[in-house]
């Protein structure tokens, strides 16, 4: 049985004192919460201060972005051995924002997966298409790519320390959600292509979340779904009582 993940990816928001705000309001909320592995996604700057305000609890910190390397000439970059320092437990990597706008690509994806793992992260990998590649029918031949060149070469082992997260682009921050048919329809797809590359078991055990416009209205019916195993949420993350309310969606 595939334990569900609910996490949340702030990207450029809140500050240290916001983060501490959001955390006081939210952990006597999901205090009791055992069905789920809650994740919390700050910026750089306020991985620290999440760090020290969810000890104690069953909240995890990730990061938004990993390096490869473990120390370097790499102005800008942050490596897993400095996120280990301030005490993150996940990484998100492969992100469609860092894709669109960072020009990340499968090979780099690959190469931070593989640095995370090594270096005790567990991996938040995504993969999605966006609405031209919707509309012409190509999402799960883009999809598919995806998991083969970034996530296609890993180890049997490796996949125990990845959870895979699917974002239809065209759905992220529009206010538009896929339904949780076509949604379950490409998890399946994810599914299948693990279990090709690797075995059926392998694909059994893989944790997929689902991300895009994902709100306290319809994480149920997301979740209702068979190959569904969570959410990696925007948006709706940012304000503690809506979160919670995601997190409790049972």
């Amino acid at each position: 049985m595939r334990k569900p993940v609910i996490a949340g990816n702030w990207k450029m928001f809140k500050t240290r004192v916001e983060t501490t705000a959001f955390f006081q309001a939210i952990l006597p909320q999901v205090r009791d919460v055992a069905h789920c592995d809650m994740v919390v996604a700050p910026p750089f700057t306020a991985l620290e201060t999440a760090v020290a305000m969810a000890e104690g609890s069953r909240i995890g910190i990730s990061a938004q972005n990993v390096h490869w390397e473990e120390q370097g000439p790499f102005t800008g970059e942050v490596s897993v051995k400095l996120l280990r320092d301030v005490g993150c437990t996940y990484a998100i990597i492969g992100h469609s924002e860092r894709r669109q706008y960072f020009a990340e690509t499968d090979e780099t994806v690959e190469k931070r997966t593989r640095a995370a793992i090594a270096g005790g992260l567990k991996a938040i990998v995504c993969v999605g298409e966006v609405l031209s590649e919707r509309d012409g029918g190509q999402a799960v031949d883009v999809v598919r790519r995806q998991v083969r060149n970034g996530l296609g070469r890993l180890t049997m082992n490796d996949l125990s320390h990845i959870i895979v997260a699917y974002e239809p682009v065209w759905a992220i921050g529009t206010g538009r959600t896929a339904t949780p048919e076509i949604a379950a329809e490409m998890h399946a797809a994810i599914r299948k292509t693990f279990a090709e590359i690797y075995n059926e078991a392998a694909a059994d055990a893989l944790r997929i979340l689902y991300g895009g416009s994902v709100k306290p209205d319809n994480i149920a019916a997301l979740m209702n779904k068979e190959d569904i195993d969570g959410a990696l949420v925007g948006g709706a993350s940012l304000d503690p009582a809506s979160f919670a309310a995601i997190i409790k969606y049972k």
